[in-house]
């Protein structure tokens, strides 16, 4: 699985006024379409997320800003899981031990 191929479930919506498309907001996660089940493994009926087939993976991204104004939290996991880069950690070593 691709970050092309992947759509995206969340655990909420809004609609643009002015195109009246709908997008994801609040936490999201990555999904292949024809599963019921984020990448990460979290059941999307069970955990009553949002499907979005018609955006993709990489435009949520907050780097991206495409479709991330709303979005408040991406999935650790499911980054991960379509191939997120370890070495973008949020912390930075202050003070190493000699």
């Amino acid at each position: 699985m691709s970050p092309r191929t992947s759509a995206v479930a969340a655990s909420g919506q809004w609609t643009d006024p002015d195109d009246g498309i709908r997008y994801p907001s609040g936490e999201v996660h990555a999904w292949e379409q024809g599963r019921n089940e984020a990448v990460c493994g979290l059941s999307l009926s069970r955990s009553r997320l949002t499907r979005f087939p018609h955006v993709s993976w990489a435009d949520v991204q907050p780097e991206s800003g495409r479709h991330a104004e709303e979005v408040q939290a991406v999935c650790r996991r499911c980054r991960a899981g379509l191939g997120g880069r370890r070495d973008e950690r949020p912390w930075t070593r202050r003070d190493p031990r000699p």
